[in-house]
């Protein structure tokens, strides 16, 4: 895969700048931290340094930290030889030597077991680990790249993390914003993905429609890219062609989840909610006195206009 198939969506400036450092360290072997809220996007971008970077031919394996098993996480990272342990029938590899020069991804670091994260800070210090049951020493080569949704610090203050960990799974970090936080991307986002659920559903003519637009904005996707992902694949699921007239099948507010179309402007009008230029023109006055601390002259030097036009607004708004 490559880059170019692998696009980051980076409409708004966060984003924007999230892609300038993930261009930057995407050419560091160093390990890689990369935090975030669930859904938000860590994994995408985990796989897009890889792909940025001089590994993109090697191999790059995700290892799930959350749903191994204690018992197994040894053998999973590390491999096992024949009879190292009950069940141990063959020799396994494991998932830092099936990683050769390639990129590994641990994702959901913070739920290893404090044992694990012993053995794994271990690997991070000395790039050599054994198997089960072995003698020989094994050396990594490929690049590790931690993902949490965990705030590390916090965990390491309560104990439930090691701060030895943290510092060396912390040398880059990266910090994908919540898609709240990164507004512009939201409707850029929401056309590539529907662009990819057309072609999964056989829905080639499904679009969106004005209402649908102002209300993916007015919604704060508390389960970020992920929940507008599923969002849109229900949409495309449940609704219905609507009419037999050639062109596109407009998906609308009733086609999406209950709390999505809560957000839903209450007015179909475009403007809706939208404030009056009397409302914004008392705003600026108000928060300029207040800067100035009351002082009428400043006050309208900074706002460009004569003091008599603002003790006149003054007055009519109100303002003290």
């Amino acid at each position: 895969m490559t880059a170019e198939r692998l696009p980051w969506i980076s409409a708004d400036p966060a984003s924007q700048r999230l892609l300038e450092l993930a261009q930057k360290v995407a050419v560091a072997p160093a390990t890689l931290l990369i935090t975030g809220e669930s859904g938000s996007g860590k994994d995408h971008l985990a796989r897009l340094v890889h792909e940025l970077g001089p590994r993109r031919d090697a191999p790059f394996l995700k290892i799930d930290c959350a749903s191994l098993p204690a018992q197994l996480v040894e053998s999973e990272l590390f491999g096992h030889e024949r009879g190292a342990f009950t069940g141990a029938v063959e020799r396994k590899l494991g998932r830092f030597e099936m990683g050769g020069n390639g990129t590994i991804v641990l994702d959901e670091v913070a739920a290893l077991s404090s044992g694990a994260q012993g053995k794994l800070l271990r690997v991070l210090q000395e790039r050599t680990f054994e198997r089960l049951g072995g003698t020989e020493t094994l050396r990594i080569e490929a690049r590790l790249i931690a993902l949490t949704n965990v705030d590390l610090p916090a965990a390491v203050k309560s104990g439930n993390f090691r701060e030895d960990l943290y510092f060396r799974l912390n040398v880059l970090s990266l910090a994908v914003p919540a898609l709240r936080e990164r507004r512009a991307d939201i409707l850029p986002l929401a056309d590539h993905l529907l662009a990819t659920l057309r072609a999964v559903h056989s829905r080639p003519k499904a679009q969106l429609s004005d209402s649908v637009r102002r209300m993916l904005m007015a919604y704060t996707w508390p389960g970020n890219v992920r929940e507008l992902r599923n969002a849109l694949e229900r949409a495309v699921v449940f609704s219905h062609p609507r009419g037999t007239a050639p062109g596109p099948e407009l998906l609308e507010p009733e086609d999406f989840p209950e709390n999505v179309r809560a957000a839903a402007p209450s007015s179909a009008s475009p403007v809706a909610g939208l404030r009056t230029l009397e409302e914004v023109e008392r705003e600026v006055i108000a928060a300029t006195l207040e800067a100035t601390h009351y002082q009428i002259s400043r006050s309208a030097e900074a706002l460009g206009i004569s003091r008599k036009t603002l003790l006149e607004k003054r007055k009519k708004y109100g303002l003290k």
